[in-house]
């Protein structure tokens, strides 16, 4: 697809939709009817049930494994738990670089306009997300599993310098993965009674803020140039790439008696778990896909992280 194309697509795509203000306007709406304190909605004082899972074992990185057969129960479940927290904590690093990016977005723009207002709605529930993920994990006596320095500064660099499409178009790889394992979590009687809780309010939130990204993604991807596109693919592509890859941290493997650099090289070789993966991120790069923002080396970055 060449510039053209790209452009007139995303034009068509975005006279489909309302302008800002108009997207905004409803999002606030459906904020103020649909909206979560977990501190009050999650059950935080249940026990945890240690024959229960910490998300859904079909989405643990080894299921499917000569690994995972020989590993026990207990060893299963212990994973889960530790996988769940390691996800939820990139879910939290993630929502940091998110809410920067929006602060900028919005800093110039005048306060009392629906665009700001939702920003800041949004802003608010991404604290609360985070909030209520570490505790959690804590909950669980799990420890932070935060991405290693390499990564935080390269993410560091993401929230301080993306702007217009990559801010809002990058966040979607996150956002959306999160979102299609969490649809899981929820209705799988499997797993923990506050896991479940805790996606359902993420899901049920997420919903109008990948919205909100989406609309925007479309807006600005429209006004990008050759360069600035080409640009934008390549960090679309990293951020995707590193997203994936920083979503299990190797000491969750340890927790569970496993050799982490063994129980990586299985994890990475894991044809279950990177369909699990595609097909978690099938709908983010149709999406993107159609507003010109892959292509070039990024879709080297795409396969090397098993997203296509």
């Amino acid at each position: 697809m060449s510039i053209t194309e790209d452009r007139t697509v995303a034009q068509g795509r975005r006279s489909k939709h309302g302008g800002r203000q108009e997207t905004a306007a409803r999002l606030l709406a459906s904020s103020a009817r649909k909206s979560y304190d977990p501190t009050v909605e999650v059950d935080w004082e249940a026990p945890i049930d240690d024959s229960l899972y910490g998300m859904t074992p079909e989405w643990c990185s080894l299921y499917g494994t000569e690994m995972w057969e020989s590993m026990t129960q207990e060893q299963r479940v212990t994973l889960s738990k530790h996988e769940a927290a390691s996800i939820s904590s990139t879910g939290i690093w993630f929502e940091m670089c998110l809410m920067q990016m929006i602060l900028r977005d919005v800093y110039w723009q005048r306060y009392d306009s629906n665009h700001v207002m939702f920003g800041l709605a949004e802003i608010a529930d991404e604290c609360r997300h985070s909030t209520m993920f570490a505790r959690a994990f804590q909950k669980f006596g799990i420890p932070n599993y935060k991405p290693n320095k390499a990564i935080m500064w390269l993410g560091a660099f993401f929230k301080s310098t993306s702007t217009g499409s990559l801010a809002y178009g990058g966040t979607l790889f996150a956002e959306e993965i999160l979102d299609m394992m969490q649809r899981d979590f929820m209705k799988d009687d499997r797993v923990q009674p506050i896991t479940r809780s805790v996606s359902k309010i993420h899901v049920t939130e997420e919903a109008r803020h990948i919205r909100f990204a989406r609309e925007e993604t479309i807006r600005k991807a429209a006004e990008l140039g050759r360069v600035q596109r080409a640009y934008a693919r390549l960090l679309m592509g990293g951020t995707a790439y590193f997203v994936v890859k920083t979503l299990v941290h190797k000491d969750a493997y340890k927790a569970a008696g496993l050799d982490p650099k063994e129980a990586r090289k299985v994890a990475a070789n894991n044809p279950h778990h990177q369909s699990m993966i595609r097909n978690g991120c099938a709908g983010t790069v149709q999406f993107l896909d159609s507003v010109g923002l892959v292509g070039g080396p990024s879709k080297f970055l795409l396969k090397r992280a098993n997203i296509v």
